[in-house]
């Protein structure tokens, strides 16, 4: 129980400010983004509870950090397109899983260049977090402060407590005067476009199964687990097109918190560790019930501090991700063109900055494969 509230709890508190960030970006009403994230916690707490039970292992879901990272990021997208967009990343993720082929060919995308696109889209937050410590130093630098000391101590909770203090520090002396109130499921119509569809939801679907899904399944594998791929991938691909229908974007297998989950603390016999997975359910539903008072105290805010720990909650998916993609010396000029394209925010025929920043990458990935395989030809 101890263990599936810490990962709960890190899991909601390290990022909600990221989905707060990516609702305001596709013009999400108050209502809508209540049921968004309603809606993705019911999706985690059921993927999570069934996928345990049936597996027999603690197969614990998290909502699509680097997902909501892209949606932020975004622009020119109302919320119906965006409906349809993780409808369209739901759907694939499902189809995945069913169709063998599919995954495969997803699998032949260089893991450098998805995570460069991944790298590109996370940096432009990382790089607002030093303008929010000159714009609100008095509040901004004891945040900065505070994440760097505990993350000395445990990373996991060093967002958390960053998180924490800038909701002590902006209230001060005078909290707000918060009322529970249950969240309601507000139904969407989804809009699809093509500008939607390829600009942001198959982006959506890419950074997903590139850096979620697959360090989820490979966390597992570490813990001496066999990863339940296709049954995984239907679940979550069927929970995230349906939640959608509710404004939530993609739900996926969990890897920092679902280290949480996997220790000996949990349960000293592996096989009845899978019972973590109908208690982290259980928290992520009271998560969700609780979502309209939490998003209550969240949007009183100043935005620097919002800033500022949606900045430091990236930091390490940053790290990562420009870590993989740099890896092989022989890819990082394709590398660099992705994350600066990426990065850029161009915007092309309506469809974003992500989606050509893969293309560029590919394109210059194959063509020096070309001209050295023409070369070692000679």
């Amino acid at each position: 129980m101890s263990a599936a509230l810490v990962a709960a709890l890190v899991g909601y508190g390290s990022t909600i400010a990221l989905v707060l960030a990516a609702a305001t970006a596709v013009g999400a009403t108050p209502a809508q983004t209540v049921s968004w994230v309603f809606a993705v916690c019911l999706a985690k707490a059921a993927g999570s509870a069934y996928l345990s039970w049936s597996q027999k292992m603690p197969v614990v879901l998290a909502w699509s950090t680097p997902g909501a990272a892209l949606i932020a990021a975004s622009s020119g997208h109302a919320m119906g397109g965006a409906v349809a967009a993780f409808i369209l990343a739901g759907g694939l993720i499902f189809l995945t899983g069913l169709i063998g082929p599919l995954g495969r060919l997803i699998g032949m995308i260089p893991k450098g260049i998805a995570a460069a696109m991944l790298g590109g889209v996370l940096l432009p937050f990382c790089l607002k977090v030093p303008a929010q410590a000159v714009a609100l130093p008095s509040v901004v630098a004891p945040i900065i402060a505070v994440f760097l000391i505990v993350r000395l101590w445990n990373p996991a909770f060093a967002v958390l407590a960053a998180l924490g203090t800038g909701l002590a520090l902006s209230w001060g002396m005078s909290p707000p005067m918060l009322t529970f109130a249950l969240p309601a499921l507000t139904f969407i119509v989804p809009v699809f476009d093509l500008h939607s569809l390829i600009g942001l939801g198959l982006p959506l679907f890419l950074v997903t199964m590139a850096s979620q899904n697959l360090p989820g399944f490979a966390v597992l594998q570490a813990a001496g687990y066999t990863p339940p791929v296709r049954p995984a991938l239907i679940v979550t691909g069927g929970l995230s097109a349906l939640a959608a229908l509710f404004g939530a974007h993609t739900v996926n297998m969990a890897a920092i918190t679902a280290a949480i989950c996997l220790g000996d603390e949990v349960h000293p016999d592996p096989a009845q560790r899978w019972k973590v997975g109908l208690a982290y359910g259980f928290f992520w539903l009271l998560l969700g019930l609780a979502g309209p008072m939490i998003l209550a105290a969240l949007v009183t805010l100043p935005p620097e501090v919002m800033a500022t720990v949606v900045g430091l909650a990236l930091l390490n998916a940053l790290i990562g991700a420009l870590s993989t993609a740099f890896t092989d010396p022989t890819d990082r000029f394709a590398a660099a063109a992705t994350v600066i394209v990426s990065a850029s925010g161009f915007a092309a025929l309506g469809i974003g900055a992500a989606f050509w920043g893969l293309c560029a990458g590919l394109v210059i990935y194959a063509s020096e494969r070309v001209i050295r395989r023409s070369q070692g030809d000679r």
